[in-house]
């Protein structure tokens, strides 16, 4: 990998966008890597992935002044993005982006992408896009709605403001604002202890959430019943209710 670090202890996967000098804007190359570790990501046995930033900052957004960028057509560029995208989407696998320094345009967009957002006090995001004189991509136009509501996701793509951590997580963006001398050891644990949970039930709980907004409610009832009856077949759920039994923590193999 010329643009990512791709780490991996006990299950977990760190992803670390690599280009400080450009604060981790996406050039061409990493659209590339990151499709393929996403690609690689959705068939493997990993737990947990962590995405984040290198150099003190998250992603600064699509280098758009990439000097040796491939000559393509916009819309085959976009294409690219929006597989990246929709792979870290449907990764099975819990996700965690843990946010220091600027996440703009983009950025924005792979951050609220993950399952989990941890930041510090001293990040920062942006919508940039309309002050780029671009429309909003990375599938905030997607995300934005449904989680903040329709007039506040107005008002955060219209204006492009850069906010505060404070002021994101005022606005339900993210799960926890951590100190920066104690964001890697809270990260940690919250990737280990989903690393140590049951990767199946996980997986399912994970998608179901993610179709929860374009799922009739009969449907949502239908989906729980199934998974649940792929839970209750697994050596998870055994090991689990036999764990319980004995007073002790599960060790879940994801079988």
């Amino acid at each position: 990998m010329q643009t990512l670090q791709v780490e991996r202890s006990d299950g977990i996967v760190t992803i670390t966008l690599d280009r400080p000098e450009k604060r981790n804007a996406v050039s061409s190359q990493m659209w590339a890597e990151l499709q393929e570790v996403a690609t690689e990501l959705a068939t493997s046995d990993d737990r947990c992935v962590v995405l984040t930033g290198a150099g003190g900052a998250f992603c600064s957004g699509a280098d758009l002044w990439e000097a040796d960028a491939p000559r393509v057509h916009q819309l085959a560029a976009m294409r690219r993005v929006n597989r990246v995208i929709q792979a870290l989407h449907d990764l099975p696998q819990p996700t965690i982006a843990k946010v220091t320094g600027v996440a703009a345009g983009v950025g924005v967009g792979l951050a609220l992408g993950c399952d989990l957002v941890v930041a510090t006090p001293e990040a920062r995001f942006s919508l940039i896009f309309a002050k780029r004189g671009l429309s909003l991509d990375g599938a905030t136009s997607w995300l934005l709605p449904r989680l903040v509501g329709l007039h506040r996701a107005k008002e955060l793509a219209l204006f492009g403001d850069v906010l505060s951590a404070a002021d994101v997580d005022a606005l339900g963006l993210l799960n926890r604002i951590v100190p920066a001398d104690e964001i890697d050891a809270f990260v940690a644990d919250w990737a280990g202890r989903l690393a140590a949970g049951p990767p199946i039930a996980l997986a399912m709980t994970k998608r179901m959430l993610n179709r929860s907004f374009e799922q009739p409610f009969e449907q949502a009832l239908d989906d729980e019943a199934r998974s649940q009856t792929i839970n209750f077949g697994t050596q998870d759920t055994i090991e689990a209710i036999t764990a319980f039994a004995e007073k002790r923590d599960p060790g879940f193999t994801g079988r």
